[in-house]
């Protein structure tokens, strides 16, 4: 089965929901899944069910670095190095071990504030194994992967809770 690359983008909820409920399907169906988070504590509640979850194979960041806006430009150069040492591990991790599914989460942020290697990103997904399937979630991606994808979701925020002050909600928002 040729492998495609998919993004789910937008400022609505549900990227990295609709990512792992690809991720519970393709288990499902016996293909291995490698599966890392960009920009985000490995802490959402999320993980804990996937640590459990035989083929699933979680790939983090070994330093969290906060809200983007919170960090000194030192923090940043830092953030890039880890980042670029957590994407290379991950490719790397999914080709060394034939893995069918590669979801990259929170992806667009690190492209776009070019905390990864950008053009290095583009040449893995121009040149990715034939039977890989691709999963990039985040907002805003730019027109170089718009124009790699096979799938574009647009997850569109018509109304959400935090809008009017409700804070994020374990279980639900994270």
């Amino acid at each position: 089965m040729k492998g495609l690359i998919h993004i789910y983008c937008g400022d609505g909820k549900g990227k990295t929901t609709a990512a792992i409920g690809l991720a519970v399907r393709a288990v499902g169906s016996d293909m291995k899944v490698v599966f890392t988070q960009f920009m985000k504590g490995n802490s959402s509640n999320e993980i804990n069910v996937l640590e459990k979850i035989e083929n699933i194979n979680l790939i983090f960041c070994d330093k969290q670095f906060g809200f983007v806006w919170n960090m000194t430009r030192q923090e940043k150069e830092e953030a890039k190095i880890e980042y670029t040492k957590q994407f290379e591990k991950t490719v790397r991790y999914a080709i060394d071990n034939n893995a069918d599914l590669l979801i990259m989460d929170e992806f667009m942020s690190c492209f776009e504030l070019q905390f990864i290697d950008n053009k290095k990103a583009l040449e893995f997904l121009k040149n990715k194994p034939e039977n890989l399937e691709i999963v990039l979630t985040g907002r805003n991606p730019s027109k170089e992967l718009c124009d790699l994808a096979d799938y574009i979701t647009d997850m569109q925020k018509i109304k959400h809770p935090f809008d009017n002050g409700l804070i994020a909600r374990k279980g639900i928002e994270f």
